[in-house]
């Protein structure tokens, strides 16, 4: 794939991708053998030897392909209409055949690039001489919009390396910019300086990649506006549990398994959810929920019925002038605690009471961490609290509020853990238990477990499920987990997490769910 003339080399890989792709533009070698060539009158595809093995007739330019063994995908910009003309090519058959074409954009396409993410599904930048820019899934019967972004103005071509999911394109006086090519990620673009390299940072461990099952209905409000989900099992029928899902502009929504929206309780802006079940409360089991209330810096109480309907039940005042993450611990001793932070670093433990009816909260215990934190979890069993400190990693330290506030470094922000350290859950298995923690920096979840020495199991991310036409997950904020029947694809237990960028179309964020026997089957677990 060839750059724009008079292409200022902003970073010596670039230097190479670019120089490299110019030099094969017009015959490009695949992957298992064999060679895809464009000339003035066709496209022709060729044996190793360069015995010729199909041709195509066309006007065309701006060739690019992904191959593997000797087949794949290549795309070529028409001359005459300028339009991007998909291709597959198959060498062991000798064959060249016309795919369904996009839709006619509205824009004159200029540019265009190929992207196999990790995944191994192939993706086209199309861009125009304006700026307008849209990325498309080619698979499937006809390719389908996963997202429009903006490129720079006569950027003309571009080009992507797989490998660092990297897309260039060149703004001619200015230098070279790079984007991020997965479709879930956000889109924001960084400018290359002149010699620079780009940043190699600690290897990561490899993250394996799982679909989801299903997905909830978009929150009704664009922006950053779902946040973070809990999990409420049905006694009696787990098919008919529910999922709570925060909306930080509104207030709480509860969906089904099927992620069809059942209730929503406009109660303010909420941040974090989190529940407890069979909660004895002045001589009565119940459910209950909290959720960090920012308009008013409370912790709002929530009860279930019998069908898991959601109501509000009181609010406590935390003192905080700004709250921010909220979690649940309910000891083996009985009872139950509301751990809420602030933005400042800041953490109050309250004791939950009720008599006569009668709703109460006391203080129990204060203590604090240096910068923003926000994710919490309590494993209830071995009485651990897990905290997330941001920029710096997840923290344990003893969940009673009657023991030492001393905590520990569990897992630094570095080589797995990517800041924002964000939502944190934790899978009661029969074999142990499992912390899993949002790796937001690089939409990746980190699966450790929950007990000394806190070993990594791995890492995975989420991406497309193109049966039931649903994206993956980024930007995640919040994410729970069951280890619970639920019926179904969720025998072993569900995992609930928020996407931070609804792709496929665009549009409101949304929660995904995804199968506990699908992350241990990719983790081995």
């Amino acid at each position: 794939m060839t750059m724009q003339k008079h292409i200022t080399c902003a970073a010596a890989v670039l230097c190479i991708v670019a120089s490299t792709a110019a030099q094969s533009a017009e015959r490009i070698a695949l992957d298992g053998g064999g060679w895809l060539s464009l000339d003035k009158h066709a496209l022709l595809l060729t044996d190793a030897a360069g015995k010729e093995l199909a041709r195509l007739p066309m006007r065309a330019k701006q060739l690019d392909v992904r191959s593997a063994s000797g087949s794949g995908l290549a795309v070529v910009l028409d001359a005459d209409t300028q339009h991007a003309l998909p291709i597959r090519v198959d060498i062991k058959r000798g064959e060249l055949t016309r795919l369904a074409p996009l839709p006619q954009q509205p824009f004159g396409v200029e540019g265009l690039c190929l992207f196999r993410d990790q995944q191994g599904l192939d993706f086209l930048f199309v861009a125009a001489k304006d700026g307008q820019a849209e990325q498309w899934l080619m698979h499937g019967a006809a390719p389908q919009l996963v997202r429009k972004l903006s490129m720079p103005l006569d950027a003309g071509q571009c080009t992507v390396d797989d490998a660092r999911h990297t897309l260039y394109a060149n703004e001619e006086g200015i230098g070279t910019w790079a984007y991020e090519a997965n479709s879930e990620a956000a889109p924001a673009r960084r400018l290359l300086k002149a010699g620079a390299r780009l940043p190699a940072g600690p290897a990561a461990s490899p993250a394996v990649v799982v679909e989801p099952r299903a997905q909830t209905m978009p929150v009704a409000r664009l922006g950053d506006v779902a946040d973070d989900p809990a999990i409420w099992v049905h006694p009696q029928d787990a098919t008919r549990s529910r999922v709570l899902g925060t909306n930080k502009k509104q207030g709480l929504m509860v969906y089904d398994l099927q992620g069809k929206q059942q209730q929503f309780l406009d109660v303010g802006r909420l941040n974090n959810v989190d529940l407890r079940q069979g909660v004895n409360m002045d001589g009565k089991a119940v459910d209950l929920a909290v959720a960090s209330q920012r308009d008013d810096n409370s912790v709002v109480l929530f009860g279930f019925d019998a069908d898991g309907k959601v109501a509000e039940l009181t609010r406590f005042a935390t003192g905080f002038p700004e709250v921010y993450g909220i979690c649940l611990f309910q000891p083996r001793s009985g009872g139950l605690d509301v751990i809420v932070n602030d933005k400042g670093g800041a953490f109050r433990q309250f004791r939950i009471a009720r008599n006569g009816g009668a709703w109460s909260s006391k203080l129990a215990r204060e203590f604090k961490v240096d910068s923003q934190p926000e994710g919490c979890v309590a494993d209830d069993r071995n009485e651990r609290l897990f905290i997330g400190e941001e920029k710096r990693g997840v923290w344990t330290l003893a969940a009673r509020a009657d023991q030492p506030v001393a905590r520990k470094m569990v897992l630094a922000v570095g080589r797995d853990l990517h800041a924002d350290v964000e939502g944190m859950a934790i899978y009661e298995g029969a074999r142990g238990a499992y912390l899993i923690v949002s790796s937001q920096g690089d939409s990746s979840y980190v699966v450790l477990d929950a007990a000394v020495p806190y070993k990594v199991r791995g890492r995975f991310k989420v991406g497309f499920n193109l049966a039931e036409g649903i994206d993956g997950t980024s930007d995640t904020d919040g994410l729970d987990v069951t280890s619970k029947n639920l019926g179904g694809p969720y025998a072993q237990g569900m995992l609930v997490i928020q996407d931070g960028y609804k792709r496929m179309p665009d549009g409101p964020q949304n929660f995904k769910y995804v199968s506990w026997e699908d992350v241990a089957r990719a983790l081995k677990l």
